[in-house]
């Protein structure tokens, strides 16, 4: 591989052809988290159940990095990126044509595992081409167009729930989003060209084979233990806020309209933070975002849990809606950039696949919890709940990334 040096790599030949693939995926992903739910309760699910369909997408986010290293070693991250748009597509219409709520699980499941492909793919390239001065701004930057999906993709549904006053409209969005996304990777240069060259189909094979997931999870399982399990609560308390607001929305009577304007004006939010966080971990280090995000997004949770049946409920869910999007904001990035520090750039997919599993546990396990908790008591207490795991991450990684990451960070 070919290393490019921090002053010579070519941004403006990279920029458009490694990002908007991603901006367009995640609209489409963006405008269908907040209906599932609401959908789900359509097809007859309570509010517990319409908890265990919207897990799913996080459920086949974890299933999806069983083969995603592998995958993407193998046949390449633009041609993996592509066959995640077909999967997801599928996924799309089985969801439009469930006729129940388990069905429509199955098609936001594969919805999952598409996803999965998709940002390991990008995660993987940026991982071996960026130069490490640049790396958390430019992982930053990476969560960023994921964000900025989250953020007009809501939009785009409430206007489809609008016109049509239908929620389940919303996943032509995601289609429609994804055959665009396949298109811009059939259309543009990839970006691999304008920066190295790559081993060949025969090197990706060899490397596939003698690097599968179970066995680098095994060959690097004290820091995917120590450090991973902190890294799995961030994950666990983004996904909760995924699932636990549009449940929320729901539980207290919001329309499906409303709830998708508040969930999206929270998310711009979200998104105008991507870079701040970017910047300070590479002046400061890792610590000074992951800790602060943890403590905001458990804190925002135990506040949640205290106002399901106040007065204004509403407005307290537009608020700590919003409160939720600031902490998670100012993290943007830490886990893709953490996992990327500790990755060998000359072929990262194996690892990447094995740190992503490790983090997709954590974002699988948090709906299902908030399912059974739920079920068992009130969504309230589940809110509670992941209010105090998220208060034991930021320990977690206080004590963790400094021992990890303090060697490997570049200075720049």
């Amino acid at each position: 591989m070919t290393d490019v040096p921090a002053d010579r790599f070519p941004w403006r030949q990279v920029v458009v052809a490694a990002f908007l693939p991603t901006i367009l995926f995640s609209i489409g992903e963006g405008a269908i988290i907040p209906i599932i739910p609401v959908v789900a309760n359509g097809l007859g699910a309570d509010i517990a159940g319409a908890a265990l369909v919207s897990a799913m997408i996080v459920v086949g986010e974890l299933l999806g990095d069983i083969p995603a290293g592998a995958l993407v070693a193998r046949i390449g991250e633009r041609t993996a990126m592509i066959g995640a748009s077909v999967l997801s597509i599928v996924g799309v219409l089985i969801s439009v044509l469930a006729p129940n709520p388990w069905v429509l699980g199955i098609g936001i499941l594969l919805i999952g595992v598409a996803t999965a492909v998709f940002a390991l793919a990008r995660h993987a390239f940026m991982t071996s081409f960026v130069p490490p001065v640049y790396r958390a701004r430019a992982l930053s930057t990476l969560g960023g167009t994921f964000r900025f999906g989250y953020l007009v993709g809501p939009f785009v549904t409430a206007g489809v729930i609008q016109a049509t006053g239908s929620a389940a409209n919303a996943f032509w969005i995601h289609l429609a989003a994804c055959l665009a996304a396949i298109i811009v990777l059939i259309a543009l240069h990839d970006p691999e060209d304008a920066v190295t060259t790559r081993p060949g189909p025969a090197a990706r094979e060899v490397e596939a084979a003698d690097r599968g997931l179970f066995r680098t999870i095994t060959a690097n399982r004290r820091v995917l233990a120590t450090l991973g399990t902190g890294s799995a609560l961030v994950a666990a308390l983004r996904a909760s806020r995924n699932v636990i607001l549009p449940l929320w929305a729901v539980s207290i009577g919001i329309d499906e309209a409303t709830m998708a304007i508040i969930i999206g004006s929270a998310a711009a939010l979200d998104f105008g933070l991507f870079y701040a966080g970017g910047w300070i971990m590479d002046r400061f280090g890792r610590l000074w975002t992951a800790v602060p995000s943890m403590i905001g997004l458990g804190l925002s949770h135990l506040l949640l849990a205290f106002t399901h049946d106040v007065p204004h409920a509403a407005v307290w869910f537009a608020v700590i809606a919003g409160l939720l999007s600031l902490s998670n904001g100012i993290g943007a990035g830490i886990l893709m950039t953490l996992g990327a520090d500790l990755a060998d750039p000359a072929r990262p997919a194996p690892f990447l696949g094995a740190w992503r599993f490790t983090n997709d546990t954590g974002a699988a396990v948090a709906p299902l919890l908030i399912w059974g908790v739920t079920a068992a008591a009130s969504l309230p207490i589940a809110a509670g709940v992941m209010g105090v795991l998220g208060l034991a991450g930021a320990l977690e990684l206080r004590i963790f990334v400094p021992k990890y990451t303090t060697r490997r960070r570049p200075r720049g």
